[in-house]
């Protein structure tokens, strides 16, 4: 099989001949920077290829794997996604290698997921990491594997064959015959591939991608190109003397129209024109309907499995294909083909006043009717009258379709695209059809509240991004429907087993304490796909890395440092604790600055200055000797100059050119270039918080750390008081961090229309978000809660123990008594949590996923130890000490009581001299 292969950059497709719609797969390199580009070019892409039967496969043009963006990119609706692996010994040892990657790699199906790897030399098919480490998991991890060797390094046509062919039956020897896969080659791009090439990998089993740029549908093709139809035909087997394939066409509903035959030279005509032409056995090329009308235009081509047919699929014109009038060659149409043809034609012959007629030409009617026989279809309960009232549901909405010049086969495309998607939509129904149909909510059957992709369980959160059309909503419960089991579930977080995440970092945590900055780049360049040449950056940090800032941002840098340093200046202990528990006996309690602490500022999706102030402020009032900040590189290995300009207002000593793990794990343990610290502090995913978890119980990392703070969350109270368009853009302030975050809106009596009206503010605004893309993927995650009294409420706010906790209520300040567990609380209309998370003075790194109930926020504390001290007197010393010896004594620990009874007994005999 031949496979195309071309790079989107920018919004537009490239200049790419349009015959390549009508083929099976195509290859295409998406080179988008972020979410939005990325989605914009798959679209695009995806509008472009109009084969239904086959495939899009998409390669993003920055290396690494990312569960985000394969599963926005299934769900836009490729077929599959490829992820590059550099063949290189030093990466894997073997078959004991380094596990991780794997992991990220099997949260899709292994139908779903190509693995292309580049063999820097042809010797690395035959190295450890290739047989001994990726032959025996590829049957898990994907189906289809291609073999690209780069333009430096590429062997000649006939040692590739040899190379690959051995990988294969390598491979095929210990496998059992339904693991097979699909093995593709891919020449460089300067590299002439010729029909008898393709036909001799096809003789072997092995497909080609080719780069378009080689491909041409000119017939004859100039010398430095392939006829794209020669090349698609490379391999195919006909069993008559001219070589002809017998060609199947079918309309866009798959109704089979007739018989023809094809040429290389009418096929090549066909994709060039985009319309049905054929091979005459006796009158050449027959370009169907040039003399009848009944023209067609070409959907898409198709080689059967054996490679000796043809399917070609058309939208066919006229009175049909057949030259009897007829649709086709095999007897009239039948099914929902038949009748979407009876309607359109209907729409231009029915009689004034008919009741076709009244269907087209009367809205009111047709929307009425619909909505009677989708009402009698869920009435229906026996199997013929089911298959009834739906047969008169599918009249109805296909006249509407006719209407509105919506055809059948663009109901399909809709149906086809859904099918290739791995994110599953929660299945909500929306709150005014339950009210109708008698049902209070629904209810979860799972253990969290969160809508998963399927088929397999994921090491990171990847029930992503939902087509443009979807309605971005929340999932909506009712206490009084919601028993034990899903209320606990209900508190529970959308995140994956603890144990799945400990086995991707421990492994990270474990390399970068053995090799320090070798393995600090590996995993920087591996998960941020940035080559760092330095792993950190010293004060003073030069001014050309705040390039690009404007002057209004400084402005409100400068504002929030002010009001954040205020308010945290104001909880250092203004002096020494001094308390006279006895005569004689004095306790005190001073602080001191951690000597040494490690900042971590999260890069992700978002430019992240604002947590870089909140840890470096109270660092620097706190009075800490050496601050350390840790941040991810951007792909050109900078640093965001907003958080080098914060680095420098707070004093920090280091910048550490690195995010995730790693960057725990080097300030945890100290590597040649980054300093070791006492205490890590700072929010990040479910992996940092991980990692910041098993370095405080490292004995010999000897660190502490502030809290466990990962996916941003936020519960909201509203009652009927509330503005729906604040509490919406409070919810969305939140859902837009990540992916991974979570929004929860309680709400306090609200009818309806009440909750209908802050749903509608929701997805209005959200469509309107820069990040809308993540918000898709937060919200369905994130559910509404309905109580009746304010008290319930915030019982469930108590048992959830939010990040962040809004009170949209009447007289909010009533309910601040009732507050037990809550990171940060925003009392009222007027404040929202973005003032708290910038520049109104309260710290934004909180505890999440509950943690509320026994931690802290970060707070000036944070970065103090408390030492205190006691002075007694020999007067305080003869009052306590009898009371020292009795406890000493009962606990058998003879040494505490000589201490305090050598003393007593000095004391006591010296006194006694004076009397």
């Amino acid at each position: 099989m031949l496979i195309p292969a071309f790079t989107i950059a920018g919004e537009g497709l490239p200049a790419v001949d349009s015959g390549l719609a009508y083929l099976n797969t195509l290859l295409l390199t998406l080179d988008g920077g972020d979410a939005t580009a990325l989605r914009t070019q798959a679209t695009r892409a995806v509008a472009f290829h109009a084969n239904d039967r086959g495939g899009l496969w998409a390669a993003r043009s920055t290396p690494g794997v990312d569960v985000d963006a394969d599963v926005a990119l299934l769900d836009a609706g490729f077929a599959k996604v490829v992820t590059d692996v550099t063949l290189n010994d030093t990466d894997f040892s073997g078959a004991d290698g380094d596990d991780s990657i794997l992991t990220a790699l099997q949260t899709l199906p292994a139908d779903r997921r190509v693995l292309r790897f580049t063999a820097a030399e042809s010797a690395a098919l035959t190295g450890n990491t290739f047989t001994k480490y990726w032959l025996p998991r590829l049957v898990d991890t994907a189906r289809t594997v291609v073999i690209r060797f780069p333009a430096s390094s590429a062997p000649a046509p006939q040692q590739v064959l040899l190379l690959v062919l051995a990988a294969k039956q390598r491979l095929e020897s210990t496998q059992s015959s339904d693991s097979a896969l699909q093995w593709v080659v891919e020449f460089p791009t300067d590299h002439l591939v010729d029909v008898a090439l393709l036909e001799t990998l096809s003789r072997n089993g092995l497909d080609a991608v080719v780069d378009t740029h080689r491909l041409t549908t000119a017939y004859p093709a100039p010398t430095d190109q392939l006829n794209l139809a020669e090349a698609l035909l490379a391999g195919s087997v006909s069993d008559r003397s001219d070589g002809l394939l017998p060609t199947v066409v079918v309309n866009e509903q798959h109704v089979n129209l007739g018989l023809v035959y094809t040429s290389a030279h009418s096929l090549s005509e066909a994709l060039r024109t985009g319309t049905g032409v054929y091979q005459s056995r006796k009158r050449g090329l027959w370009y169907k309907g040039q003399t009848s009308g009944a023209t067609q235009t070409l959907r898409a081509v198709n080689l059967d499995c054996d490679a000796d047919a043809l399917e070609f699929t058309v939208a066919q014109t006229g009175a049909g294909f057949c030259h009897l009038d007829r649709l086709s060659c095999f007897g009239s149409s039948a099914g929902l083909a038949h009748l979407m043809a009876t309607l359109q034609a209907r729409r231009a012959t029915a009689p004034a006043g008919s009741y076709t007629q009244r269907l087209f030409t009367d809205p009111a009617l047709l929307h009425a009717k619909i909505a009677e026989e989708a009402q009698e279809l869920c009435d229906a309960t026996s199997t013929d009258d089911i298959a009834w009232e739906t047969a008169d549901l599918l009249y109805f909405a296909l006249a509407k379709c006719t209407v509105n010049g919506v055809d059948l086969g663009q109901v399909e495309q809709h149906l086809n695209r859904r099918a290739r998607k791995v994110t599953r939509r929660p299945g909500n129904a929306k709150p005014q059809f339950l009210a109708k149909s008698g049902t209070t909510a629904p209810t979860p059957t799972a253990a969290a509240p969160a809508a998963q992709p399927a088929p397999v369980p994921t090491p990171a959160p990847v029930t992503t991004t939902a087509s443009s059309e979807d309605r971005i909503c929340m999932q909506n419960y009712r206490l009084e429907a919601v028993d034990a089991t899903q209320y606990q579930s209900l508190l529970e977080r959308p995140i994956i087993r603890s144990d799945t995440i400990t086995a991707t970092v421990e492994p990270i945590l474990k390399r970068v304490r053995a090799e320090g900055d070798v393995a600090l780049k590996f995993f920087t360049e591996k998960f941020d796909r940035v080559a760092l040449r330095e792993t950190v950056l010293r004060a003073p940090f030069p001014k050309s890395l705040q390039a690009g800032m404007t002057d209004r941002v400084r402005r409100a840098i400068d504002q929030a440092y002010d009001n954040v340093r205020k308010f945290h200046a104001a909880q250092l202990p203004a002096s020494t604790l001094e308390v006279e528990t006895m005569p004689g006996v004095v306790c005190s309690r001073f602080s001191r600055p951690i000597e040494r602490v490690g900042l971590y500022v999260p890069g992700g999706t978002a430019v992240l200055p604002s947590s870089a102030l909140m840890l470096g402020v109270p660092a620097q009032v706190a009075g800490c000797r050496e601050i350390v900040l840790a941040t991810p590189p951007r792909p050109d290995g900078s640093i965001v100059p907003e958080v080098v300009y914060v680095a420098e207002k707070v004093g920090a000593s280091t910048i550490v050119i690195a995010g995730g793990a790693q960057a725990v794990a080097a300030m945890a343990f100290g590597t040649e270039s980054v300093p070791k610290v006492d205490k890590i502090c700072g929010p990040g995913n479910q992996f940092v918080t991980a990692a910041k978890m098993l370095v405080q119980n490292d004995h010999s990392a000897m660190v502490g750390i502030d809290m466990p703070a990962g996916p941003s969350e936020l519960l909201v109270i509203a009652d009927a008081n509330a503005n729906p368009a604040y509490v919406a853009s409070d919810l969305l302030s939140q859902a837009e961090h990540g992916p991974d975050s979570q929004v929860v809106l309680v709400t306090v009596d609200l009818n309806a229309d009440q909750l209908r009206a802050i749903e509608d503010e929701i997805h209005q605004q959200a469509t309107r978000l820069p990040r809308v893309d993540v918000v898709r993927q937060s919200i369905p995650k994130s559910y509404s809660l309905a109580v009746a009294t304010r008290e319930a409420a915030v019982k469930f706010s108590n048992a959830y123990a939010p990040e962040h906790l809004i009170l949209h209520v009447d007289t909010p300040g009533d309910l601040i008594p009732l507050i037990d567990n809550a990171g940060s609380v925003f009392v009222g209309p007027y404040s929202p949590e973005s003032c708290g998370d910038y520049a109104s003075g309260t710290n934004h790194t909180l505890p999440t996923y509950g943690y509320s109930r026994m931690y802290s926020g970060v707070n000036t504390d944070t970065f103090l130890k408390h030492i205190t001290a006691q002075t007694l007197t020999a007067e305080g010393l003869d009052r306590i000490g009898d009371t020292v010896m009795d406890l000493a004594e009962v606990e058998g620990l003879e040494a505490h009581r000589n201490a305090v009874a050598i003393r007593l007994a000095e004391l006591r005999k010296t006194r006694d001299l004076s009397a």
